[in-house]
């Protein structure tokens, strides 16, 4: 009994020794004057990793929060952690609020509530464990220790094993090493046998590292000081591209990854054809012509017959694709499902297919911790190449590979083994967005006329979208309020779209109307005062370029836009008699490495004449891209918004 009470008093006093320590560290953050606008200063993030042979690992997560205002006290006005039970256990273990007063409560974690996490059209019974917090002021501080163990994606594993990783005996994270708000020291340490050959790479910053050895364990510790929030611009690339963080792994490389990938789903019969699968397939390539027509008939019927969907569906989750047959029976599924759908098919059809990994929206560094959230298919041609496919991003799209997904990193898993690569930049001519016509202007302002639009790729694909994203009923309706978004008062005559817009592979889009716009332009005596029409940012939402701050001057970070594109813009307005441009024609060229342009306006005889050519050539640009691209947006700025003086002769 002596001995219980002896350890009672001791561990007593240290938690008393804490929570001195707490109040002292607190008290010397800083406070809202050293830190204008931030509403808490995390004082500091600890992340201790407990790595078992197997791979399994044990997180233990220590954090003291700061609050500075108001808005940082509803921040903090309940603790949260997320997990996925199939792969993930974690407890709230401990909470403890120091008020600014010097009192000292604890919560009491016995009131931890586990629900079921928010979702949308992914539902694949995450959770959450939330702890109630109550009111605080500012002063106040939080201090929360949290357990994890396991990983983040799940996949097939007996309950023994579920929270050991897919790859068994193998360790990667991604830590993040900024914040939101000022971070004022971080820790992370991770305890691996020290057989496990374990590499790291630091990017975009740098951090204070170290590796001790003891015993059979290393234990590697990566430190940083005063994580201040960084400052962000508009359509820059994705925060983890540009923002320091430690990317840590045992795998070899990626090589290993890519034969595991391959491995495991072969061996899971991800792809094997029923006789239902068959029978599809061969309906579907019934007068198919060529090799690369059966690719495209099979890539896009799963493009447009499997709905996006995820629902729990038992084994199969994570890296492991659900088999074809269930999502065939479903007809729904992710990412992940509709790739495996298609090499199901594909294999159906005597092709040699294979799943990818990729990330969209962000970089894949070369450490290979799995920086992967998209699923893709790889079809091998006769002649040996491989080809990317993605039913997911090509509904109604004349595209196998979206182009919005170019300059993206992937990953095959593929019987050989690959390595990481980067898919093309597509040409901007394969994005093209074209709209020309004529026009009459009268003497009393009015403007009557016909313009045609036609677009390819990513640009047909947003045009079409006029009709594909909304009901047969409301298509006239909607072209109709493009037309009044430009001209309040125009009057929409005719319209032709050609064929049904549903049948996307029939060729590009193609719509052509006649419109007639009462009091279009300002007539005084001797002046007509206008804008020209056509060009005047019509179909604007269709050219993502026209949505970009122009007025930035120079840019830190490399931005994104969401596709290459070639823009032509002709225009051609027949003037009332007598009446003719003021002052000089207008021409204006630009060229670099992120964009080109060349634009005029000028009068041929008894016309009005207007021309733009604008190429934007990726669809990641670097922040050197900057200047040629912000100039080829001026030039149709220019061109469309200045305007257009007649004066009578």
């Amino acid at each position: 009994m002596k001995r219980i009470f002896i350890v009672i008093v001791l561990l007593a006093c240290g938690l008393s020794l804490w929570a001195q320590s707490a109040q002292v560290l607190v008290e010397s953050a800083g406070s809202s004057k050293e830190y204008p606008g931030a509403p808490t200063i995390v004082v500091f993030d600890s992340t201790k990793v407990n790595v078992e042979t197997t791979g399994l690992s044990h997180y233990f997560m220590h954090r003291l929060y700061k609050v500075l205002n108001a808005q940082g006290a509803l921040n903090l006005k309940a603790v949260k952690i997320d997990y996925d039970p199939l792969s993930a256990y974690v407890e709230i273990r401990r909470a403890v609020i120091y008020r600014a007063n010097g009192e000292r409560q604890e919560l009491k974690v016995s009131n931890v509530k586990d629900y079921p996490a928010p979702a949308r059209m992914i539902y694949w019974g995450a959770r959450e464990k939330m702890l109630e917090v109550g009111r605080l002021d500012a002063g106040d501080a939080l201090e929360v220790e949290f357990y994890r163990k396991g990983f983040t994606y799940a996949l097939l594993q007996s309950d023994d094993d579920r929270y050991i990783p897919p790859m068994r005996g193998h360790y990667y994270d991604i830590v993040e090493f900024w914040s939101s708000v000022p971070l004022l020291s971080k820790v992370y340490t991770v305890n691996v046998p020290k057989e496990k050959q374990l590499q790291f790479k630091f990017y975009n910053g740098e951090c204070t590292s170290s590796v001790e050895f003891k015993n059979d364990r290393a234990l590697y510790t990566f430190k940083a000081k005063n994580i201040m929030p960084m400052e962000q611009e508009p359509r820059q690339v994705a925060l983890s591209d540009v923002a320091p963080k430690l990317l840590i792994s045992t795998s070899p490389d990626w090589k290993a990854k890519s034969l595991w990938f391959h491995k495991v789903n072969e061996d899971f019969g991800s792809f094997e054809a029923t006789p239902e699968v068959k029978a599809q397939t061969e309906l579907i390539l019934k007068g198919a012509v060529s090799e690369q027509d059966s690719i495209a008939r099979l890539t896009h019927w799963v493009a447009d017959n499997i709905r996006y969907s995820g629902i729990s569906m038992g084994p199969g989750e994570g890296y492991t694709l659900h088999k074809g047959a269930m999502t065939f029976l479903d007809r729904c599924g992710v990412c992940k499902d509709k790739a495996g759908m298609l090499i199901t098919m594909l294999r159906a059809a005597g092709f040699e297919s294979y799943p990818a990994m990729t990330m969209a929206g962000s970089r894949i560094d070369y450490i290979p911790a799995d920086q992967f959230n998209h699923s893709v298919t790889v079809v091998k041609h006769r002649n040996g190449n491989y080809e990317m496919l993605d039913p997911t991003w090509v509904p109604f799209l004349r595209e196998l590979w979206s182009s919005a997904e170019q300059q993206q990193n992937y990953l095959m898993g593929v019987p050989e083994g690959a390595d990481l690569l980067v898919t093309p930049v597509s040409a901007p001519e394969n994005h093209y967005y074209r709209i020309s016509g004529t026009s009459t202007l009268k003497k009393d302002g009015s403007l009557e006329g016909e313009m045609e639009v036609t677009a390819e790729g990513q640009s047909d694909a947003a045009l079409r979208r006029f009709f594909t994203g909304s009901f047969k009923t409301d298509w006239k309706t909607n072209i109709e309020k493009e037309l009044l978004r430009v001209a309040p008062k125009a009057i929409l005559e005719e319209l032709d779209y050609g064929s049904d817009p549903y049948n996307y592979m029939a060729g590009p889009i193609k719509i052509r109307m006649k419109y007639r716009i009462p009091e279009f332009a300002i007539v005084t005596g001797k002046e007509i005062i206008c804008n020209p029409f056509i060009a005047a940012r019509m179909f604007h939402n269709q050219q993502g370029q026209l949505a970009f701050n122009i007025g930035l001057k120079e840019r830190k970070y490399p931005f994104t836009d969401r596709c290459s594109r070639l823009v032509e813009l002709n225009e051609t307005v027949n003037l009332p008699e007598d009446f003719s441009l003021e002052g000089k024609a207008v021409r204006e060229e630009s060229n670099g490495s992120g964009a080109s342009a060349k634009g005029s306006l000028e009068q041929k005889e008894t016309r009005l004449v207007l021309n733009y050519e604008g190429k934007y050539f990726k669809r990641v640009y670097a922040a050197e891209d900057w200047n040629s691209f912000k100039n080829a947006v001026e030039i149709q700025n220019k061109l469309t918004e200045t305007p257009i003086v007649l004066l009578s002769r």
